[in-house]
C-alpha cells in the first residue's frame, strides 16, 4: 500500500514537473515596462495620427495654404532653437537617468545640470530670434504670428521628457502630451472661425506647452523628490563641452529639414509653404510612431544590449508597413486634406519613402552606436547627409518646387539611414 501511494505520488510530481514546464511563462519585468511604455506611447501616437486627421483640414479650409504656410514657417525657426536649446539632452541626460535612476542624489543632480543649461539657452535663444524677426523682411510681415510662436520654446524647455523616458514611465508623457493635443485642438475648434484668426494657432500651441511644462516641474518636485540647484556658468560650459558631439547630429538635421522649408517659402512663396508642410506633417505622424519604439527601447537596450536583434527586426518592418501604407492612401490623402493637384500625391509618395530610412536611422543610429557610446561615428555620419541636403535643396526648389523639397528631405534621410546601417554591417564583419 505505502508502495502504491509512493509511486502515485511520484507519478504526480513528473506530471507537475511536465506541466510546469509546458505552462505558458511569466513576462519578466522587463517585458513588462517595455509593453506598459510601448501601450502608453502608442495612445500619444494615436493621438499624434487621428488629431491633424480631424485639425488639419479644417484649419486649411480657414486659412488657405498661404496662411497656413506662414505659421509652417514660423514653426519651421522655432524648431532650430527647439534643438538648440535642447542640446542633445534627450539623448544623453536619458542616457543618464536610465543608469542611475535608483540615485535620488544623483537625479537631482542631473536635473539641476539640464534645467540649468536649457534656461540659459533659452534666453540666448531669444536675444537671436528677436533680431531675425524684426529684420528678416519675410518674418516682420508676420511678426505677430512669429512672436506669439517663440513662447512654446519655454514649454519644450521645461517639459522633462528625457527623464520621464530614463526612468521609464512614458505614460506621463502620454497623458501630459495628450493633454497639450487635445487643449489645442478645442482651441482650434472654439476660437478659429475665419482667416484673420490665425494668429491664435500658435499661441494656444505655445499655451498648451506651456501648460504642460509646469506641470509636469511640479510632478518632479513632488511625486520624484527632485531638488533644483543652479550649477553656476563654470558647469554650465562644462556640460555644453561633453554633449556638444551629439548635440551637432541632433541639431544638423535642420540644414536640410528646416532649411529646405525656408528656401521653399523663400523661393517660391508660403502657398507653397503650406502644401508642402501639410504633407510633411502627416509624414512626421508616421515617424513618431517609429520614435516611440526607439524612445520604448533606448533605456531598455542601454541596460540589454543583446536584445538589439528583435528590436532590429521590429523597427524595420514597422518602416516598411507605414511607407507602403501611405504610398498606397495617398490619393484619398491629399483630398482629406485639401491638398489639390497632381504635385501633391507626389510629395506625399516621395517622402513617405524617407519614413524606412528613419527607421534605419533609429535603429542603427539611436539604438545601436549611440547605446555603444559611438557618439561621433553617429556624429560624422549625420553631418555629410545634412550638408549634402543642405547643399542640394538650392538646385532642386528651384527645378522642381515642393516636389524638389520632397526629393531632398528623403534623399539626405536616406544617406543619414544608410549610411549608419553600411557601418553596422561593416563591424558586423
Amino acid at each position: 500500500m505505502n508502495l502504491t501511494i509512493s509511486k502515485l505520488r511520484r507519478k504526480w510530481s513528473d506530471t507537475a514537473v511536465k506541466y510546469r514546464s509546458h505552462a505558458p511563462k511569466k513576462l519578466s519585468g522587463d517585458h513588462k515596462t517595455l509593453l506598459r511604455n510601448f501601450g502608453a506611447l502608442s495612445v500619444l501616437q494615436g493621438l499624434n495620427m487621428i488629431l491633424p486627421l480631424i485639425t488639419l483640414p479644417y484649419v486649411l479650409r480657414i486659412f488657405g495654404a498661404e496662411k497656413y504656410g506662414v505659421i509652417v514657417l514660423a514653426n519651421s525657426l522655432l524648431m532650430y532653437f527647439q534643438g538648440f536649446a535642447d542640446f542633445s539632452f534627450n539623448i544623453t541626460a536619458t542616457r543618464d537617468v536610465a543608469v542611475h535612476r535608483h540615485s535620488k542624489r544623483i537625479l537631482s543632480l542631473i536635473y539641476s545640470r539640464v534645467l540649468s543649461t536649457k534656461a540659459i539657452l533659452v534666453m540666448f535663444s531669444f536675444l537671436l530670434f528677436l533680431p531675425l524677426v524684426l529684420l528678416v523682411p519675410q518674418f516682420a510681415q508676420n511678426k505677430l504670428v512669429f512672436l506669439l510662436t517663440f513662447p512654446a520654446l519655454a514649454g519644450y524647455a521645461l517639459f522633462p521628457d528625457w527623464f520621464f523616458q530614463g526612468v521609464e514611465e512614458m505614460k506621463v508623457i502620454t497623458i501630459l502630451s495628450a493633454c497639450i493635443k487635445i487643449f489645442f485642438t478645442v482651441c482650434i475648434f472654439v476660437f478659429i472661425r475665419k482667416p484673420e484668426d490665425f494668429f491664435w494657432y500658435p499661441l494656444f500651441q505655445a499655451l498648451g506647452y506651456i501648460g504642460a511644462g509646469l506641470y509636469a516641474q511640479y510632478l518632479m518636485h513632488t511625486r520624484y523628490r527632485l531638488q533644483f540647484r543652479f550649477i553656476g556658468f563654470a558647469r554650465i560650459k562644462e556640460v555644453l563641452r561633453s554633449n556638444f558631439s551629439i548635440f551637432i547630429n541632433q541639431f544638423l538635421p535642420n540644414l536640410y529639414n528646416n532649411s529646405t522649408t525656408f528656401l521653399l517659402g523663400i523661393l517660391t512663396g508660403t502657398s507653397a509653404v503650406g502644401v508642402y508642410g501639410a504633407a510633411k506633417s502627416l509624414i512626421e505622424a508616421a515617424n513618431a510612431g517609429l520614435n516611440i519604439l526607439s524612445r520604448v527601447f533606448f533605456p531598455f537596450l542601454n541596460r540589454r544590449s543583446g536584445a538589439f536583434g528583435k528590436f532590429q527586426k521590429l523597427i524595420l518592418a514597422a518602416g516598411i508597413a507605414l511607407c507602403a501604407g501611405i504610398c498606397v492612401l495617398s490619393i484619398p490623402i491629399t483630398k482629406i486634406f485639401h491638398l489639390q493637384g497632381r504635385e501633391a500625391v507626389w510629395i506625399l509618395c516621395i517622402m513617405a519613402i524617407s519614413v524606412f530610412f528613419m527607421a534605419m536611422y533609429y535603429c542603427y543610429g539611436t539604438n545601436y552606436f549611440i547605446v555603444k557610446r559611438a557618439d561621433k561615428l553617429v556624429m560624422k555620419n549625420t553631418l555629410y547627409a545634412s550638408i549634402t541636403g543642405f547643399v542640394m535643396a538650392f538646385p532642386l526648389i528651384m527645378l522642381f518646387s515642393g516636389v524638389g523639397a520632397a526629393i531632398n528631405l528623403a534623399m539626405a534621410r536616406g544617406m543619414m539611414g544608410v549610411g549608419l546601417w553600411w557601418k553596422y554591417k561593416t563591424e558586423e564583419k
